[in-house]
């Protein structure tokens, strides 16, 4: 299990979009991917849930967050072995470790705890709240966004996260993400 959870060795640059649902991530994730002709690597999470939800109409349960968290690893693998420069992840294992204290009750898998913290990344964006909330089948705290945002802000924190916070519209936040992005790549060389 813990082979399937460890990141593949790689001198990709791994950025991840990071924080509270419907903030905008995926798209920005998108935007960025297109903008460098790279790979993007989507949430699986979302997708596993929302098959989940589609077949069965059954929500997330602790369970899950195993499959979860190998789904994710195994299409961020299979990103760095096709990139050579960048890639951009839409969440990440402590993306999952958040979700999984903040929906249950603090408990969180050992072995994503371990991999969360063990997995680097360079760059997190962190998404703020002060995008328009979209529902959708699996979207369900629109009145807790403020206390999950700081969930975030707080974890990126206590794991000495290299990280930025984007607020503001799209273009606004993609051209401060595209700044950082570009930093760091000019340092890499």
């Amino acid at each position: 299990m813990e082979e399937k959870l460890r990141q593949e060795p790689s001198d990709c640059i791994r950025i991840v979009l990071f924080g509270p649902e419907s903030t905008g991530k995926t798209t920005l994730s998108r935007q960025l991917a297109n903008h460098y002709n790279v790979s993007w690597v989507p949430e699986y999470m979302r997708i596993y849930l929302q098959n989940k939800w589609n077949t069965l109409r059954e929500v997330c349960v602790y369970e899950d967050l195993i499959p979860i968290a190998t789904g994710q690893m195994e299409l961020e693998n299979q990103a760095v072995k096709k990139e050579d420069k960048i890639v951009f992840c839409d969440t990440n294992l402590l993306e999952i470790k958040v979700y999984s204290e903040a929906y249950y009750n603090g408990s969180v898998p050992e072995i994503i705890r371990k991999f969360s913290q063990e997995n680097t990344y360079d760059l997190y964006l962190l998404t703020y709240i002060d995008t328009p909330w979209t529902p959708d089948d699996l979207r369900d705290k629109p009145h807790q966004r403020q206390e999950m945002f700081l969930r975030f802000k707080k974890s990126l924190e206590e794991n000495n996260c290299n990280y930025i916070i984007l607020k503001g519209d799209s273009e606004t936040r993609f051209k401060k993400a595209k700044t950082n992005i570009d930093q760091i790549i000019n340092e890499s060389k």
